[in-house]
């Protein structure tokens, strides 16, 4: 079996791989049948000659491999015929941007397995980079605010590469920091993500109760909430997560109270298909609403965050939105809120981001791939195969075909 590590060919391109260099020389130490190759890049967080040094060879030419490996969409025109590849699609919501690229997918008879559908029996995703997204966002966050409100000026996380980097940077300037309140949404990997940062900066986790009833802690503070604290059912029920998960038209957001109370909202939730919004253009216009930084981590477009109306970039993160308007603005304007809305926030560290990605894909897909799906996760992730979309993934046909 081969294995090329492609080229990264989105614009912009993302630093990020799904192995890094020690890795790859990892694998082939596990499985000496195994030959891995890296397609040449000038863009990658590790570089050629890093491979090269771990024994990987470098090539202009993937197109004798025989799984075909990279991180974000490939466009269709660069895919090659008849191969195995695995990255992340943008598909399998039914993105219409992204179409054209699984009509290509069946076209080409390329069986297609993404990074997000490689999960264990469970359903848990068993390789993704949401944790990184969180450390990022949650950075950028304070960033957003101290351009905001003219306290400090950060530099950007791309600029520092690291974890360790960020957290230092923003223990250098808490002493400016104000007695704050923060709002969290989320608690699973991006929520973890943002945590850790808040936590190693300094600042002071509260319960959702005490945020809600203290004007002022003194120091800086955030909470953390989970969809119980936002949503509320419409017939005035106790909150139940099953219901909520399966019947989500039940329920209507409850986050007002939250806009009252916080300065800055990080958004690092999972929002499922039907679930009610949760920071809506009334909320922002209202003459109470607290929140003047928005740090939508999640960045869905035309979701359930409002000011979120155009994904930002990691050359130009922030941009305003009018309350009063519902269009963009410049952030500095007092009544503007700043939004933070980059979607591809790993790439800022991706180092840190690849290395903890690579590890679980070491752990769990590279010994299905070579020894045998004994535990169905390759089976459950195949989105194509033979030209045609698998039986788990039949749901995506009327999209394929551009009829919805």
């Amino acid at each position: 079996m081969k294995i090329a590590l492609i080229r990264e060919r989105k614009n912009p391109p993302d630093r990020r791989v799904v192995l890094t260099p020690a890795q790859a020389q990892k694998v082939k130490e596990m499985y000496p049948q195994v030959d891995i190759v890296v397609e040449s890049s000038p863009d990658r967080a590790f570089s050629d000659e890093e491979y090269r040094a771990a024994g990987i060879t470098v090539t202009d030419d993937v197109s004798d491999a025989d799984v075909l490996m990279g991180v974000k969409e490939v466009p269709p025109e660069a895919l090659i015929p008849d191969k195995k590849y695995f990255f992340f699609s943008h598909t399998i919501k039914k993105q219409p941007h992204n179409r054209p690229l699984l009509r290509a997918v069946l076209d080409k008879n390329i069986e297609l397995y993404d990074h997000e559908t490689l999960t264990d029996k469970e359903g848990r995703r068993l390789v993704a980079f949401g944790k990184y997204a969180g450390q990022v966002g949650a950075y950028n966050a304070l960033r957003t605010y101290g351009l905001k409100t003219g306290l400090f000026d950060l530099p950007k996380a791309i600029e520092l590469g690291s974890k360790e980097e960020m957290i230092r940077r923003l223990r250098e300037i808490y002493p400016q920091l104000p007695p704050l309140k923060i709002v969290v949404t989320g608690k699973g990997r991006v929520g973890s993500g943002i945590k850790e940062i808040l936590d190693a900066a300094g600042i002071r986790e509260v319960e959702p109760r005490a945020f809600l009833d203290t004007e002022d802690f003194g120091e800086p503070v955030y909470t953390q909430i989970d969809v119980d604290w936002y949503n509320k059912h419409k017939e005035g029920k106790p909150f139940d997560f099953q219901e909520f998960f399966t019947h989500p038209e039940r329920f209507e957001g409850d986050f007002g109270k939250f806009t009252k109370a916080a300065d800055l909202y990080i958004a690092g939730h999972y929002y499922g298909q039907g679930a009610p919004p949760i920071l809506t253009r009334e909320h922002l216009a209202a003459p109470d609403n607290r929140i003047k930084v928005v740090a939508d981590v999640s960045c869905d477009i035309g979701g359930p965050i409002a000011s979120t109306i155009r994904a930002s970039t990691i050359e130009d993160p922030v941009y305003g939105y009018d309350p009063a308007t519902g269009k963009e603005t410049d952030y500095r304007r007092p009544e503007a809120v700043a939004v933070m809305a980059v979607d591809n926030l790993p790439n800022e560290i991706a180092r840190d981001a690849s290395e903890g990605f690579g590890e679980n894909f070491v752990r769990y897909i590279i010994p299905a791939l070579v020894e045998g799906d004994k535990d169905g996760i390759l089976e459950r992730a195949k989105i194509t195969s033979g030209g045609r979309l698998t039986p788990r993934y039949a749901y995506l046909q009327d999209y394929a075909d551009g009829k919805e």
